[in-house]
């Protein structure tokens, strides 16, 4: 009896969930048996003080859908009333909240302001978007974050948006219980925060005279003046909106990287004052071509990337000038903290600057690494005088952290590890699977950045690696997204990045870990758009997505194109554009030619060319592993037919390796006469990415693969390659009768200083092996 009291507990639980359809899930939730009718009769009682704000967001939500809003009152009610109140609550971290429904209205009660807020916002999405009665169901909900820190950034120095979007981007954030706003100001592209000490900040570091066109190194400039800044009273009016909400807004003040911007307002900041900004020919608009001409010498960028041109680390006025700053901007953000940024720092001017070698000699510093680290703890010193706790990227790490720094981890979670073990606190936000920048579609439907990040993938990621003990996992305070808008023009390509994943990331860092389930978040997706859709909020539908894997045919003489349609749909195939449509129902065998797939569902659609050569479908291994943020479909990736068109939007058919080497071998199945091997690769510079200094291939005879490992190969042939050439596929012609083929592609190594990441080691991206 005892076990099957357990189980029907269970089932009722289950069930209940199954009807709520609240983003994040709540911790607890018990289902009653009738509803409550919300009217405009409906009485809005204030228990406790201070809750007007959330009183405040439930009338204009009510007025904004439904034409009507709620009287507020501060006496009781016996019946058809929403009733907010405070309640103690014992849990870990403030924010719980308490929502009881029954015939007689709505009780919410929060441990604290915030509590009732999130209460505010579990009740409006139970409220069904319909011109009929708004029926709510009885239940009872207890709740509580998990997580302290729940963070969403926005970059406003690649693009600019408006106070107004600004507001509904806090919006958004509140709606899912987000707590943090972080807020990027200034960058190498724009300069976006009045500074009254120094006026040319806007002036002239907000403007940028052109941006590149399409995705990078683009097609050019479009030549458009561009920029925009926040007054202060326009910032103090965001901060306060965004307390109203519940949101703490962090403001990020880059350095010593990324100050593009400011150098071209205040030249002497440079290392360089007389040395002219870079910009490639290929990418500067004609206004600045003209400027330089007559004289101007220090531009604000205008395409994307890291620069070499950083804030002098050796010159006592640049200190001078971010204190008075952070002085300024300190007193617009009540935040504890803020946010220097500090990383992408180049230090190629630093190791050519005279003033920064002399402030190396002068502290004792052996390289430009702890040159940055003293710069940055000379900042973080400032900041604890006045108040503030510094947060940085992680490379804040390097040359020693400084004492009370917060590490935001965002090159992967190993610098967010180190700082743990080290006893400092840590933020989350690693690339994979937390940059919304990176594409959530294989079907590219617009300019990204390239990556991929699904919202299968956000669901999933946990916040705590599993590196690290229970008790340095509290030096975890949470996670963010974040949103680098290099690629994000407009407020709805905004949305469009950030919906739905930001639901997904919200339910990570609200609800219980036990109590996150895929398959019940999957279920309530469809409210999700539904919603969406009816606030008019541009997302994306990438979770309809078909997927499309191309695998190797079981004899190795083909491929297969599989597909995967969410829910069940029925896909629909046809080949080559032709009139001939019919049902899909195995994977479809592909073996020869050029070849144009197309698939379809009602939600999505697919295509997918192939490109058969002596290589395709063909077994083959590989030595070193790619990176697993760029591993493809693995070494099949290399000859599966499909030869990347797109560069990195389409990053998933990439082998990336970051460091090392390709070396791969074919077995071409029997011995077979080859002409001509081609290796496809990708150049972008400013991503890290370079060409391979060699490419060498083997051409092995022998059928016996114990033979292979016994016997030197016959014959290698080699082509060095320029790292200045821009070539997007590397050819050796030579005639062979061979059964394997290995390439080696060797990676360009260490980059350079002076070079987009120098002192880092660089990518190497291939795509395709062709044999012919």
């Amino acid at each position: 009896m005892k076990q099957l009291s357990t189980l029907l507990s269970l089932g009722i639980a289950l069930n209940s969930i199954a009807q709520v359809n609240i983003v994040p899930m709540p911790a607890e939730v018990k289902l009653g048996s009738g509803t409550f009718t919300l009217n405009k009769n409906t009485a809005l009682i204030l228990e406790g003080s201070g809750l007007e704000k959330s009183a405040v967001v439930l009338n204009d939500f009510l007025q904004k859908q439904f034409g009507f809003s709620l009287k507020v009152k501060k006496q009781a009610a016996n019946s058809n009333a929403i009733r907010l109140n405070y309640e103690r609550m014992d849990y870990e971290i403030p924010g719980a909240y308490s929502l009881t429904v029954d015939k007689n209205g709505v009780y919410i009660a929060g441990d604290n302001e915030a509590g009732v807020f999130y209460g505010i916002q579990s009740l409006l999405q139970l409220i069904p978007f319909t011109k009929n009665k708004l029926t709510i169901p009885q239940l009872t909900i207890n709740d509580y974050p998990r997580f302290a820190y729940r963070g969403m950034h926005l970059d406003l120095g690649r693009h600019f948006f408006p106070v107004s979007f600004v507001k509904r981007y806090i919006d958004y954030l509140a709606a899912y219980k987000y707590n943090t706003f972080h807020w990027h100001l200034t960058e190498d592209q724009g300069w976006r925060i009045e500074i009254k000490k120094y006026p040319a900040l806007t002036k002239v570091g907000a403007w940028r005279n052109g941006s590149i066109i399409g995705r990078y190194p683009g097609k050019g400039s479009d030549n458009k003046f561009y920029g925009g800044f926040y007054t202060q009273q326009q910032i103090k009016e965001v901060v306060q909106y965004a307390k109203s909400r519940y949101i703490e807004v962090i403001p990020e003040i880059e350095m010593p990287g990324h100050g593009s911007a400011a150098i071209a307002a205040y030249p002497w900041l440079s290392c360089f004052p007389q040395k002219p900004t870079e910009i490639p020919a290929n990418m500067i608009s004609k206004k600045s071509v003209e400027e330089q001409k007559n004289g101007r010498i220090k531009l604000v960028q205008e395409t994307w990337g890291v620069f070499d041109d950083v804030f002098c680390a050796g010159k006592d006025s640049t200190f001078m000038f971010l204190e008075n700053v952070i002085d300024e901007v300190i007193k617009l953000f009540p935040s504890k903290y803020f946010h220097i940024g500090a990383d992408e720092c180049p230090k190629t001017h630093w190791k050519l600057c005279p003033y920064c070698q002399k402030r190396m000699k002068d502290n004792n510093l052996k390289d430009e690494h702890e040159l940055q680290s003293w710069f940055v703890q000379r900042i973080e010193k400032y900041l604890n005088n006045k108040g503030k706790i510094m947060i940085g990227w992680d490379e804040i790490l390097e040359g020693g952290l400084a004492p009370n720094a917060v590490v935001m981890s965002w090159r992967g979670e190993a610098g967010g590890i180190e700082a743990a073990k080290q006893k400092h606190q840590v933020i989350m936000t690693p690339g994979n699977p937390v940059y919304f920048d990176y594409s959530q579609s294989k079907n590219e439907d617009s300019v990204t950045i390239g990556g991929y990040n699904p919202i299968e993938n956000v669901y999933a990621y946990e916040p705590i690696p599993k590196e690290l003990s229970a008790q340095e996992g509290k030096y975890v305070l949470g996670a963010q997204a974040n949103m680098w808008t290099e690629y994000m023009e407009y407020p709805s390509k905004v949305e469009y990045m950030m919906f739905p994943r930001m639901t997904a990331l919200s339910e990570v860092l609200w609800s219980p870990k036990e109590k996150r389930n895929w398959s019940d978040f999957e279920r309530r997706l469809p409210t999700v758009f539904e919603r969406l859709s009816k606030q008019k909020i541009n997302y994306s539908k990438a979770y309809y997505d078909l997927k499309a894997t191309v695998l190797p045919a079981p004899d190795y003489n083909g491929v297969l194109w599989k597909l995967e349609s969410k829910n069940n749909m029925p896909i629909t195939i046809n080949y080559n554009n032709g009139d001939s449509v019919w049902a899909y129902t195995k994977p479809q065998l592909i073996t020869n030619g050029i070849f144009l797939a197309n698939a379809s569902t009602k939600e999505m659609k697919v295509s997918q060319k192939f490109y058969f050569n002596k290589a395709t479908g063909k077994k083959i291994s590989i030595v070193n592993p790619p990176s697993k943020s760029y591993s493809g479909n693995g070494a099949f990736t290399l000859v599966d037919g499909v030869q990347n068109e797109k560069g990195m939007s389409k990053s998933s058919e990439f082998l990336g390796f970051n460091g090392t080497d390709l070396d791969v071998t074919i077995d071409l199945g029997k011995e077979t006469e080859v002409s001509k091997v081609t290796l496809h690769v990708l150049k972008q510079t400013g991503s890290w990415i370079y060409l391979p200094k060699k490419v060498e291939v083997t051409y092995i005879p022998y059928t016996d693969t114990t033979v292979v490992t016994r016997h030197p190969p016959l014959e290698s042939v080699s082509i060095d390659i320029n790292p200045d050439d821009d070539m997007d596929k590397i050819e050796i012609k030579k005639e062979k009768t061979c059964r394997y083929i290995q390439v080696k592609a060797f990676n360009y190594g260490i980059i350079p200083t002076g070079k987009p990441g120098g002192g880092n080691p660089a990518w190497l991206f291939t795509d395709e092996i062709e044999v012919q």
